[in-house]
């Protein structure tokens, strides 16, 4: 007899259980990479929008004095070149308020998201949040393709795509939390976090390779992305492990199942080595079938959602949601004014500045890993954050001065900016939250996740809308005062810590 090949070895030394663990981890993966993937190219977009077009005006110039015809005045202005209503000497702002009006949004129903999700099946709540968000993103890209110029029109695309977008985040991290235990949640949930990072690079670079010729495919092709991926969700995500009762015989005809699921688990023992298998029995009305005592999947005492005031009296989700509020302020900075930034400090055009800026996220992932692993090891989390945000601070300040002095230079500062930036703000987003999701307070009420993950990236998500307006009103008066807001919300976030060390176990 052949033997067996080593791979398939490794593939069946793993329980189905774990397989279900792998299917999770890299669902939920994908799942957020593509609402990040969709968020980025606006900032890409931006210096398409509003181009400085002052050699092309140069050129009609010089054309034109050469002409032996009576000079006429020149159709190829500033204004022509850049895109309507973009045109104006106020374009910051107007990028701003579309940053804002995506980000205020977003922060608001944030809120709300969390407490419809703790009351609804979540592969179907994550699904039409997804379909919905690529109809919006797509929306957006269309204005092009329609030359449409008007600014209300991209205010409302961006307002409604903030708030299907809430659906994305509570979803996937009660999946991953119900899956995963604690006891290496920071690594676990650090590598999972750089789902943020893998879908900025990736939308950057999509974005960036139509951005030039057809800025309208930047956000049509990500929209496509996010609903191919929508219909993944439905097709394949597993909620939670359920918990399983044993019972003799028989199985009730009138039970409804769990969260509004009609299906039936079963589970039964294998004779050899007393493993359990899990089991999919349809239809459960017209077909019996035969069988050995069973294990039905049910709960006889369903724990009720928490509601939202319950869940701001667990220790630690005030603190650290101020904490995130200026640490997301920071990071949704630099993801939505980062491109444009390096396009009129380094010169360069659209899509070099957005590859360029896929570094401050390789960053990211690196920093989300390091200080999950640094807040395992240490079981100390608000440490780990407080030592990150007290190195961003000054590695901010010496970016603005760096990127001045050329290339190499800006590359090694915005990696490590990337690293401090990121790693808090992944800490406190993905293992802060499903350690207060489950803490000891709620007596193993699992139900608390998925509202507290909403009130504390909630709370940020108003430091994330607040940033990018800020930059676009401080850029007006030149991008040193944008990195002393940076600098100053490191310092406000590093002020929080103590009290975050004291009310929270981690």
């Amino acid at each position: 007899m052949a033997p067996v090949p080593p791979g398939i070895r490794l593939l069946v030394s793993f329980d189905r259980d774990q397989w279900y663990r792998a299917l999770t981890f890299t669902l939920t993966f994908l799942l957020y990479t593509s609402f990040h993937l969709s968020r980025k190219p606006i900032s890409i977009v931006k210096s398409e929008l509003h181009k400085n077009c002052s050699a092309a005006s140069e050129v009609a110039v010089m054309a034109s004095s050469s002409s032996q015809q009576p000079s006429l005045p020149s159709l190829h202005t500033e204004v022509d070149c850049s895109w309507k209503p973009f045109d104006k000497s106020n374009y910051k702002q107007l990028l701003g308020a579309m940053d804002y009006s995506f980000l205020c949004a977003y922060a608001v129903g944030m809120y709300l998201s969390g407490i419809i999700g703790e009351r609804l099946p979540i592969r179907l709540y994550l699904t039409v949040g997804m379909l919905a968000s690529g109809l919006f993103t797509c929306l957006f890209g269309l204005g092009y393709v329609y030359d449409i110029h008007n600014l209300s029109f991209y205010i409302f695309v961006q307002v409604a795509n903030g708030l299907v977008q809430t659906t994305g985040w509570p979803s996937v991290v009660t999946c991953i939390g119900n899956w995963f235990g604690k006891g290496r949640r920071g690594l676990i949930m650090g590598l999972w976090n750089s789902h943020t990072s893998v879908g900025n690079i990736l939308g950057s670079l999509i974005a960036g390779y139509w951005v030039s010729s057809n800025w309208g495919l930047s956000f049509i092709v990500p929209g496509f992305i996010i609903i191919a991926m929508g219909v993944v969700c439905f097709l394949f995500l597993i909620e939670r492990e359920y918990s399983l009762i044993i019972v003799e015989s028989g199985i009730s005809p009138s039970w409804n199942g769990v969260n509004g699921h009609a299906e039936v688990y079963l589970q039964y023992k294998d004779s050899k080595n007393q493993s359990c298998d899990t089991e999919l029995l349809l239809p459960r009305d017209s077909v019996r079938i035969p069988m050995q005592p069973v294990v039905v999947v049910k709960s006889e005492s369903e724990p009720s959602a928490i509601s939202f005031m319950g869940a701001l009296r667990i220790p630690g989700v005030v603190e650290f949601s101020l904490c995130l509020l200026f640490a997301k302020l920071v990071s949704y900075t630099f993801l939505f004014w980062l491109p444009l930034y390096i396009t009129k400090a380094a010169h360069l055009d659209a899509k070099k500045a957005g590859d360029l800026s896929t570094l401050f996220d390789v960053g990211g992932i690196v920093g989300g890993v390091l200080a999950g692993v640094i807040s395992d090891k240490l079981g100390k989390r608000a440490t780990t954050c407080a030592v990150m945000l007290l190195l961003a601070a000054p590695t901010l300040y010496g970016f603005s001065m760096i990127s001045e002095f050329g290339l190499g230079p800006t590359i090694g500062m915005l990696l490590v900016c990337g690293g401090l930036v990121n790693g808090p703000y992944a800490l406190i987003t993905t293992a802060v939250s499903a350690d207060l999701g489950t803490h000891k307070s709620l007596k193993g009420n699992a139900r608390a996740l998925s509202t507290v993950t909403a009130i504390i990236d909630g709370t940020g998500s108003v430091g994330a809308a607040l940033g990018p307006l800020l930059a676009g009103l401080l850029s007006a008066g030149g991008w040193d005062r944008v990195f002393y807001m940076l600098m100053t919300a490191d310092f406000l976030a590093l002020l929080v810590r103590p009290l975050t060390s004291m009310n929270s176990q981690h």
